[in-house]
């Protein structure tokens, strides 16, 4: 009998991790343990998805070919750069028909609650017209639910989330990589890191990192906006000052 194969990255011990705390997660949703040991493990890996987004061809492909029911919460990654599990903790007593508001349960966990990151996102468009809709045949307390009209597990929603990105044809991108695609969204359309920060609650200096990381600073339409702002606002000096 062949030896099972050692483990030979921490990327690959993280994972082993993942599918056992996702199995015990299981469990406990339907009461067969009481405790998930597995739940706040840290990792080992210390790699980055900065540099990893939504493109516009898997915007278009997910709203066109998923399930309508998780429209909405791709419409919330986009729009507000919230974490998956704040995003599905998320109560329809956090949106005003403006705004929404809320802790972001990262900060929280690290300790201090004076210095937990509170967020007021204003409302875009697309995403108000998608939360009005939901609120008018709400099932439940929380925002986003399944097809039973009950609040999603977390476990729950990445499996029909999974499905769902490659039903699709998506490869190569998560839920959680929304968060960094907002960013890029947001200062392709003009806005400065800390607009972009008061949105997603990230450091200022996070912000930055996404955009150093990622083509942004390569992108057409990045260079595209500039030129247009600049014909726009023309500097006072004239042809022959810059000459001199």
């Amino acid at each position: 009998m062949a030896r099972p194969t050692a483990l030979a990255s921490r990327r690959q011990a993280d994972y082993a991790w993942v599918v056992l705390a996702l199995v015990l997660s299981w469990a406990k949703d339907r009461g067969h343990i009481a405790v998930n040991p597995c739940e706040k493990g840290g990792r080992f890996y210390e790699g980055s998805r900065a540099d990893i987004i939504w493109t516009n061809p898997d915007i278009e492909a997910f709203f066109s070919r998923a399930p309508k029911h998780l429209h909405l919460p791709l419409l919330l990654g986009l729009w507000t750069g919230q974490r998956q599990g704040d995003l599905l903790r998320l109560t329809w007593t956090a949106y005003d028909g403006t705004h929404i508001r809320l802790v972001q349960n990262k900060s929280i966990r690290r300790g201090n609650q004076r210095k937990a990151t509170r967020v007021v996102i204003p409302v875009g468009g697309p995403l108000k017209a998608a939360l009005d809709a939901a609120y008018k045949v709400k099932t439940s307390t929380q925002i986003l639910v399944n097809t039973y009209g009950e609040p999603w597990t977390e476990y729950g929603f990445q499996s029909v989330w999974r499905k769902a990105c490659a039903a699709a044809g998506i490869v190569g991108v998560t839920f959680h990589d929304l968060r960094g695609t907002a960013v890029t969204r947001l200062a392709i359309a003009g806005c400065t890191e800390a607009e972009i920060a008061s949105i997603t609650g990230h450091s200022l200096r996070d912000v930055g990192a996404i955009l150093d990381r990622h083509y942004l600073r390569r992108d057409p339409s990045l260079a595209e906006s500039a030129i247009s702002k600049l014909e726009r606002n023309p500097p006072s000096t004239t042809a022959e000052d810059e000459r001199t």
